[in-house]
C-alpha cells in the first residue's frame, strides 16, 4: 500500500477523534460554559448536521479544484475549526468551531476514498479505502479514550488543541506523500449530479443509511443498556466502547479485503449477520461477558460493510464518483441520526433499554433486502445487455462494454 494512504489515515484519525471525543467531555464543557448537558449536546448534533450538509456542499465547491489541493484545504478547515473550539470564549463560538470542523468531514472521506482507490490496482481498491478508514476506526480505540482522559485530567481545551495538531500532521502528510491525481477530463458538476439518476447509486446509499443505522441504534444507548441491564459500573462504559472500536478496526480490514474479491456476497454476509447479532443483543445484554462479546461483533460486522458500500458507490458512479462518494459519507451520519431517534422513541414508549436492538436488527435486515434487490436488478440489466448484444445484426460491431 502506498505511503499516501498513511497520510489519509492520519487525517481520518484526527477527524474520527474530534467527532466522538466530545461525547466523553460534555460534562466538562457544560461546566466551563455554564450550560446544561442537553444544551452542550448541541455540539454533537451540530457536528452531525454539518457532516450531512457539508459533504455535498464542500464537494460541489471543490469540483474545479485538484483533488490533492482540495484534501489539503479540507484539512486546513478542520484545523481552523478545532483551534476555534480550543480557544472558544463562549459556548456559541465553540459550536461554530464544531460546525466548521464538521464541514471537512464528509468531503474529506468522500474525496479521500476516490484518491485512495486511484492509488492502487483495480483489484485492491476496497482494501485501499479500508486502509484510509482504519484511521477512523483506530480513533475510537486510541484517540477517543486518550482524548477523554486528557480532557478530564488537564482540560478539554488541551484535547482540541491536540486534535488540531493531528490535523496539521495530516495536512503536511498529504502535501508530501499524496501525488497529484488529475481529475478526469471533461467531468463537470452536471456529470457528478447525473450519478444520482443511477438507481444502483441510490440503493447503495440507502443500504448505507439502514446498515450503519442498525449499528448506532444499539450503540447510541449502550451506556444505559450496559449499566441498567447488564449491570456494569458506570466507569466500564469507556472500555466497552474500546471493545466496540477494536471490532470496528477488524471489521473494516476484513471488509476491505473480501470486498475486492466478492463485494456483494460480503455485503450479504455482513448485513445478515449484523441483523442476527443485533436481535440476539436483546438477550445477551443481560449477561456481562456475552454483552461484551456482542459489542465487539456489532462493531466488526457494522464496519465490515463500510469499504464494500463505499466501493459500490464508486463503481456505480464510475467516471464522476466524487460527489456521490461524499454524499454516501453523509448517508452514514443520516443513518446515525435516524436510528438514534427511532431508538429513543421505543425507549420512551416504555419498551426498555434493549428495545433499540430490535430497531437496529430491523434496519440491518432492511439493508440486506436492498442488497438482494440491487443484485437482482444488476443481473437483469446485464442479461438485457447480453440479449441486445447477441441480437445485433450481422456485420454490426457490438460495443466492448456490452460483450
Amino acid at each position: 500500500m502506498p505511503l499516501a494512504l498513511l497520510a489519509l489515515a492520519i487525517g481520518a484519525f484526527g477527524i474520527g477523534t474530534t467527532e466522538f471525543v466530545i461525547m466523553g467531555l460534555l460534562p466538562e464543557v457544560a461546566g466551563d460554559f455554564g450550560v446544561s448537558i442537553p444544551t452542550a449536546g448541541f455540539l454533537v448534533t451540530g457536528y452531525a448536521l454539518g457532516v450531512m450538509f457539508g459533504a455535498p456542499l464542500m464537494t460541489v465547491l471543490g469540483t474545479k479544484v485538484p483533488r490533492k489541493r482540495m484534501l489539503m484545504l479540507l484539512m486546513g478547515l478542520f484545523v481552523v475549526g478545532n483551534v476555534l473550539s480550543a480557544l472558544a470564549p463562549a459556548f456559541g463560538v465553540m459550536l461554530i468551531g464544531r460546525v466548521v470542523a464538521s464541514l471537512a468531514h464528509g468531503a474529506f472521506f468522500g474525496i479521500g476514498s476516490v484518491v485512495a482507490a486511484e492509488l492502487v490496482a483495480p483489484e485492491k481498491k476496497a482494501g485501499a479505502i479500508a486502509m484510509m478508514f482504519t484511521g477512523l476506526t483506530v480513533a475510537n480505540v486510541v484517540g477517543v479514550p486518550l482524548g477523554t482522559l486528557v480532557g478530564q485530567s488537564i482540560g478539554w481545551r488541551v484535547t482540541f488543541g491536540i486534535v488540531a495538531a493531528l490535523g496539521v500532521i495530516g495536512l503536511v502528510g498529504i502535501a508530501k506523500l499524496v501525488p497529484d491525481v488529475p481529475r478526469p477530463e471533461g467531468v463537470r458538476l452536471r456529470h457528478e449530479l447525473a450519478a444520482f439518476k443511477n438507481a444502483q447509486v441510490l440503493l447503495a446509499m440507502a443500504m448505507t443509511v439502514l446498515g450503519f443505522g442498525g449499528v448506532f441504534a444499539a450503540i447510541t444507548y449502550i451506556a444505559p443498556m450496559m449499566t441498567h441491564v447488564a449491570g456494569f459500573a458506570d466507569g466500564s462504559v469507556t472500555w466497552l466502547l474500546v471493545l466496540f472500536g477494536l471490532g470496528m478496526v477488524g471489521g473494516n480490514l476484513v471488509g476491505g479485503r473480501f470486498a475486492d474479491r466478492a463485494l456483494m456476497p460480503m455485503l450479504y454476509v455482513s448485513l445478515g449477520a449484523l441483523a442476527i447479532i443485533l436481535a440476539l443483543f436483546t438477550v445477551t445484554a443481560h449477561h456481562k461477558f456475552l454483552a461484551a462479546v456482542t459489542i465487539v461483533l456489532i462493531g466488526a460486522l457494522g464496519f465490515a460493510t463500510v469499504p464494500p458500500l463505499q466501493k459500490r458507490v464508486l463503481d456505480q458512479a464510475h467516471g464522476a464518483p466524487t460527489l456521490a462518494s461524499a454524499v454516501n459519507i453523509g448517508a452514514f451520519n443520516l443513518g446515525n441520526a435516524l436510528s438514534a431517534w427511532l431508538g429513543g422513541l421505543v425507549i420512551a414508549a416504555g419498551l426498555g433499554y434493549t428495545a433499540p436492538n430490535w430497531v437496529g436488527a430491523a434496519l440491518a435486515a432492511g439493508a440486506l433486502l436492498l442488497a438482494v434487490l440491487s443484485a437482482a436488478l444488476e443481473r437483469r440489466d446485464h442479461a438485457g445487455g447480453a440479449v441486445a448484444a447477441g441480437s445485433a445484426p450481422t456485420g454490426t460491431r457490438v460495443p466492448a462494454h456490452q460483450r
